[in-house]
Protein backbone atom coordinates (compact mmCIF):
# COMPACT_ATOMS: atom_id res chain seq x y z
CA UNK A 1 0.00 0.00 0.00
CA UNK A 2 0.96 3.50 -1.08
CA UNK A 3 2.57 5.86 2.19
CA UNK A 4 -0.39 7.86 2.13
CA UNK A 5 -2.86 5.08 2.89
CA UNK A 6 -3.94 2.55 5.33
CA UNK A 7 -6.61 0.80 6.76
CA UNK A 8 -7.16 -0.23 10.26
CA UNK A 9 -9.43 -2.74 11.91
CA UNK A 10 -10.54 -2.08 15.94
CA UNK A 11 -11.94 -4.44 17.54
CA UNK A 12 -12.33 -2.38 20.27
CA UNK A 13 -14.13 0.76 18.44
CA UNK A 14 -15.47 -2.49 16.09
CA UNK A 15 -15.07 -0.87 12.92
CA UNK A 16 -12.70 -0.53 10.02
CA UNK A 17 -11.15 2.88 8.91
CA UNK A 18 -9.30 4.08 5.75
CA UNK A 19 -7.08 6.37 6.91
CA UNK A 20 -5.63 9.13 3.69
CA UNK A 21 -3.10 11.34 5.17
CA UNK A 22 -3.16 14.38 2.49
CA UNK A 23 0.05 16.24 3.84
CA UNK A 24 2.40 13.37 2.07
CA UNK A 25 4.20 14.91 -0.81
CA UNK A 26 2.27 12.98 -3.15
CA UNK A 27 -1.12 14.18 -2.37
CA UNK A 28 -0.02 17.41 -1.06
CA UNK A 29 1.42 18.55 -4.31
CA UNK A 30 -1.77 17.06 -6.11
CA UNK A 31 -3.73 19.38 -3.85
CA UNK A 32 -1.89 22.37 -4.44
CA UNK A 33 -2.50 22.05 -8.17
CA UNK A 34 -6.26 21.45 -7.73
CA UNK A 35 -6.62 25.11 -5.19
CA UNK A 36 -4.34 26.19 -8.90
CA UNK A 37 -7.29 25.13 -10.76
CA UNK A 38 -9.79 26.56 -8.57
CA UNK A 39 -9.76 28.38 -5.34
CA UNK A 40 -12.40 26.24 -3.86
CA UNK A 41 -10.11 23.34 -4.11
CA UNK A 42 -8.36 23.98 -0.61
CA UNK A 43 -7.18 20.75 -0.10
CA UNK A 44 -7.65 19.96 3.63
CA UNK A 45 -9.10 16.46 4.83
CA UNK A 46 -12.64 18.47 4.64
CA UNK A 47 -12.96 19.38 0.97
CA UNK A 48 -11.13 15.67 0.46
CA UNK A 49 -14.15 14.46 2.24
CA UNK A 50 -16.07 16.59 -0.72
CA UNK A 51 -14.44 15.02 -3.38
CA UNK A 52 -14.87 11.80 -1.98
CA UNK A 53 -18.24 11.99 -1.64
CA UNK A 54 -18.90 13.78 -4.72
CA UNK A 55 -16.91 11.17 -6.53
CA UNK A 56 -17.97 8.33 -5.03
CA UNK A 57 -21.71 9.16 -5.35
CA UNK A 58 -20.91 9.36 -9.00
CA UNK A 59 -18.88 6.00 -9.34
CA UNK A 60 -19.55 3.35 -6.13
CA UNK A 61 -22.55 5.26 -4.33
CA UNK A 62 -22.36 1.88 -2.24
CA UNK A 63 -19.16 2.37 -0.66
CA UNK A 64 -20.59 5.27 1.36
CA UNK A 65 -23.73 3.42 2.79
CA UNK A 66 -22.85 3.02 6.39
CA UNK A 67 -19.61 5.63 5.64
CA UNK A 68 -18.84 7.84 8.68
CA UNK A 69 -16.23 10.41 6.85
CA UNK A 70 -14.17 12.30 9.70
CA UNK A 71 -11.94 14.80 8.18
CA UNK A 72 -9.01 16.51 9.64
CA UNK A 73 -6.93 19.39 8.39
CA UNK A 74 -4.28 17.29 7.52
CA UNK A 75 -5.71 13.79 6.96
CA UNK A 76 -9.33 12.21 5.75
CA UNK A 77 -10.27 9.38 8.19
CA UNK A 78 -13.49 6.96 6.65
CA UNK A 79 -15.05 4.67 9.20
CA UNK A 80 -16.85 1.74 8.63
CA UNK A 81 -18.55 -0.47 11.15
CA UNK A 82 -16.61 -3.96 11.32
CA UNK A 83 -18.27 -6.48 9.53
CA UNK A 84 -16.97 -8.63 6.24
CA UNK A 85 -18.86 -6.67 4.13
CA UNK A 86 -17.23 -3.01 5.07
CA UNK A 87 -13.63 -4.62 5.39
CA UNK A 88 -13.92 -5.14 1.18
CA UNK A 89 -15.74 -1.93 1.00
CA UNK A 90 -12.45 -0.08 2.80
CA UNK A 91 -9.92 -2.32 0.92
CA UNK A 92 -12.33 -0.68 -2.31
CA UNK A 93 -12.17 2.59 -0.85
CA UNK A 94 -8.36 2.88 -0.16
CA UNK A 95 -7.77 1.22 -4.21
CA UNK A 96 -10.02 3.91 -5.31
CA UNK A 97 -7.82 6.88 -3.72
CA UNK A 98 -4.83 4.75 -4.62
CA UNK A 99 -5.92 5.36 -8.29
CA UNK A 100 -7.09 8.59 -8.09
CA UNK A 101 -3.56 9.63 -6.50
CA UNK A 102 -1.45 7.50 -9.07
CA UNK A 103 -3.85 8.93 -11.93
CA UNK A 104 -3.55 12.68 -10.84
CA UNK A 105 -5.15 13.94 -13.90
CA UNK A 106 -9.03 12.54 -12.76
CA UNK A 107 -9.11 14.73 -10.09
CA UNK A 108 -7.56 17.79 -12.30
CA UNK A 109 -10.52 16.92 -14.68
CA UNK A 110 -12.91 17.12 -11.90
CA UNK A 111 -12.02 20.16 -10.56
CA UNK A 112 -11.86 21.64 -13.58
CA UNK A 113 -15.50 20.41 -15.10
CA UNK A 114 -16.97 19.54 -12.49
CA UNK A 115 -16.35 21.97 -9.38
CA UNK A 116 -19.81 23.31 -9.11
CA UNK A 117 -21.38 19.63 -8.56
CA UNK A 118 -19.05 19.60 -5.47
CA UNK A 119 -19.98 20.53 -1.83
CA UNK A 120 -16.29 22.48 -0.91
CA UNK A 121 -15.91 23.28 2.80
Amino acid sequence: MKEYIEIKKSEEYKNVTVRFYNEKDKPFKIGNKMFELNKEAYMNGYNWDAIFNYYLGKHNPELLEELEPAPEGGSYFAHYPLTPENEKKAEKFAEIIIDLIENEEKLYEIVKNEAKDIEWD
